[in-house]
């Protein structure tokens, strides 16, 4: 999935286990679980994103997906949403210390952002109806939303349905990517 940036990808690993804990981005018993449950949940997604992409990820966190797309696609345009100050100095000490060129940090709520891109992503945010409302006004015409959920995914789509039309969705897909023991449950909602 990596290739020649695995050495990149253990690193990211690496900050995730120690300043990602100490600043309470990721909890200590999640450190075990760091490659299978967060970086290659998130990287499994990426054969869906096109090539030369600009991508948003919103309420990123500790850059989950976000920051593992720079680091496997460097090809990809990454943006990472996040409203709070001490995720975002994170992100950006983070992005430093990776040596990313193709990610910028902007703090924000997704709601005061005015860009559009061609994949906006999100990871374990809100549930599908506010995430559309968040998400989708920042789609391009053409592009996709992908919201990683979990088990519940078809559950959240069959609520949310009504309101994701109307923001414009012209279709709406579940997608399970293999993960190995536990695979990535994806939304896919075209624009």
């Amino acid at each position: 999935m990596f290739a020649s940036r695995l050495a990149l990808a253990q690193e990211y690993a690496h900050i995730l286990a120690t300043d990602g804990v100490l600043k309470g981005l990721i909890g200590p018993r999640e450190v075990p679980r760091i490659w299978d449950r967060h970086i290659m949940n998130s990287a499994v997604v990426l054969p869906r994103v096109p090539q030369q992409a600009s991508v948003a990820d919103i309420g990123t966190g500790a850059g989950l997906p976000g920051l593992v797309w720079a680091i496997a696609r460097p090809d990809l345009s990454v943006t990472l949403i996040e409203p709070l100050l001490r995720r975002t100095t994170f992100l950006e000490d983070a992005v430093r210390d990776l040596g990313l060129d193709n990610v910028s940090v902007v703090r924000s709520r997704a709601e005061d952002v005015n860009e559009t891109y061609d994949v906006v992503t999100a990871r374990a945010v809100a549930a599908l109806d506010k995430l559309g409302r968040w998400c989708l006004p920042l789609v391009k015409p053409g592009g996709v939303l992908l919201a990683l959920k979990g088990r519940t995914a078809q559950d959240e789509v069959t609520a949310a349905t009504a309101t994701l039309h109307r923001l414009g969705a012209t279709s709406i897909v579940v997608s399970t990517y293999d993960n190995g023991d536990v695979p990535t449950t994806v939304v896919e909602v075209t624009k």
